[in-house]
């Protein structure tokens, strides 16, 4: 199967509130709920091509309404600064006396839609004011043995600054730390800069990074044990993979160890590593990853064709320095962390990126994501409180996303409230998405890149060919990544119909499996395909015989 995953945030995603106050209370600008993405939330979400929803934000973490609102980011605060790893985060829930019900509920919600459901698992770090109320009986907390005496041990779950005040270089009222602990981001120093990830603190794995990176992993550091358990709590909800995030900053030994554990108990549980380094991409796969995060190398290039700063031709460069690899690498085109694709940051309409969106789905086997707000044009370009105006959906703020408030139409999720642009938009993500789930071409065929291959009648730097094949199963796919209609002449070579099989036909017929329209032309290996093609979009030619 290949994996199509919708990313969402449960605190923006069900939120109907329109106050949208710059830096609003969640009293004011309201809060999205668990118990909100209901059966016809999650058929509407599996019915645009989903195998899995990423839930982002689920595990409690730190926010101005329970914690010292000077150390954390925004009065909603981030996500990924974890205050209780065995808690669900009371925001999200109406009676939060029930919470973790109303969480494993939704599991069973999204299992009966037929989706798995995808959590993140947050290893690197912690808020600074972490302390579990939730966790099982027996479970001792983190940091609660540690010597703080000892700037590093690999029996300590944090690194400690000994005889150093916290004191960032900021007013940080109302919060004392003593001795100062290093920051997530691998700041080793009492005096984090705003810049810095102040409001965290960095987990101890058994690394001395103050000596030199010397690993200490015998006998195996108490951190291991404690996220172990966390991981194993949490599959033991019932949830189908972790989404781990800045997985490169864990030493690999850990992932390894933790990773096989898991799957002995848990054989089908996915491990999605947020890795930005290719030199580890390799060693975090042996360690056990099913997939990567494809950030530095496929998204940014196809980022950067649709903005008309690089050639089409070297998507190709891309796909080809991970070829060993490729079937295990995570394509998208947003999530919470990059711009919107819509946004003035970007290319300023959600249909510019349809091209680059279709090689995302379709250009290998390996999973693609989408993120909430995408399939719908979501600009973005709100200056939401702690997040300004930066192309960005904020995760630090109570804030209601007018895209898919009108998707929603208050829980009827019938995109009554949509604009034309956003109703075709949408209509895209949905045929792409149903076709790459379902044709066997895309979900297990082989890829044959063609553009290398194309002469005069195909601009090599705004458009782009490959073709794949199943079997008896055949898909042609044509992209122009162009602002204006053009005309297209696309040859296989004979090495493509050998390679692949191919049969020549003088009259092949085809359907475009985006707009069910029909196409006679020659499929031989002497005679190029002519095409025309509309501004920012592509054909899907499934070949029939």
């Amino acid at each position: 199967m290949k994996p199509i995953i919708y990313q969402l945030l449960p605190r923006l995603f069900t939120n109907y509130n329109e106050t949208r106050r710059h830096g609003g209370s969640m009293q004011e600008n309201g809060c999205g709920t668990l118990n909100a993405i209901t059966p016809k939330a999650l058929h509407a979400i599996h019915d645009l091509g989903a195998t899995h929803v990423w839930y982002t934000g689920v595990i409690r973490h730190a926010t101005a309404q329970y914690n010292t609102s000077s150390i954390v980011k925004g009065l909603a605060g981030s996500p990924y600064a974890i205050t209780d790893y065995y808690d669900v985060h009371p925001d999200l829930c109406e009676d939060k006396r029930r919470r973790m019900k109303e969480f494993t509920d939704l599991v069973e919600r999204t299992h009966k839609a037929d989706m798995g459901v995808i959590i993140d698992f947050v290893p690197n770090h912690v808020s600074r004011e972490y302390h579990s109320t939730a966790h099982p009986r027996g479970v001792v907390d983190l940091g609660a043995n540690d010597n703080p005496d000892w700037a590093f041990s690999p029996l300590n779950n944090f690194y400690y600054m000994p005889g150093q005040k916290f004191a960032p270089y900021f007013d940080i009222k109302g919060y004392e730390e003593y001795p100062a602990r290093a920051t997530g981001n691998d700041c080793f120093v009492a005096t984090p800069s705003v810049n810095d990830w102040y409001e965290t603190v960095k987990l101890n794995y058994g690394v001395f990074y103050q000596g030199g990176g010397e690993k200490q992993f015998d006998p195996i550091p108490d951190t291991w044990h404690k996220m172990l358990h966390i991981l194993l709590f949490w599959a033991g909800k019932q949830v189908d993979g972790f989404r781990c995030d800045m997985a490169e900053m864990v030493p690999r030994e850990f992932w390894a160890w933790a990773i096989e554990q898991v799957k002995k108990e848990y054989p089908n549980i996915l491990f999605i590593a947020e890795v930005y380094n290719p030199h580890l991409y390799r060693d975090y796969l042996a360690a056990g990853f099913d997939y990567l995060y494809d950030k530095v190398g496929m998204y940014d290039y196809l980022r950067g064709v649709t903005s008309k700063n690089w050639a089409a031709e070297g998507i190709t460069m891309q796909w080809q320095s991970v070829d060993d690899i490729r079937d295990r690498m995570l394509y998208f085109l947003e999530n919470h962390d990059e711009q919107r694709i819509a946004s003035g940051f970007f290319c300023g309409r959600g249909m510019c990126a349809e091209p680059a969106m279709i090689v995302a789905a379709t250009l290998g086997t390996n999973p693609v994501m989408v993120y909430a707000g995408q399939e719908l044009g979501e600009k973005g370009m709100d200056a939401e409180g702690f997040s300004g105006m930066d192309g960005r959906t904020t995760i630090f703020d109570y804030w209601g996303v007018k895209s898919l408030q009108a998707w929603a139409n208050h829980g009827k999720f019938d995109g009554a409230n949509l604009d034309e642009e956003q109703r075709n938009l949408r209509t895209f993500y949905r045929q792409l998405l149903r076709v790459a789930r379902s044709e066997k071409a895309i979900t297990m065929g082989d890829m044959y890149d063609l553009t290398y291959a194309q002469t005069e009648g195909f601009n090599k730097h705004e458009q782009y060919t490959f073709i794949r094949k199943y079997k008896k199963q055949t898909l042609l796919v044509i992209l122009n990544f162009d602002d204006r209609q053009v005309d297209v002449q696309v040859r296989i070579p004979r090495e493509a119909f050998e390679h692949l099989q191919l049969e020549s036909q003088s009259e092949a017929k085809a359907k475009d499996l985006l707009t069910g329209m029909e196409y006679t032309f020659p499929l031989t290996p002497h005679t190029p395909i002519c095409m025309t093609l509309p501004a920012w979009k592509g054909v899907m030619l499934k070949i029939k015989g």
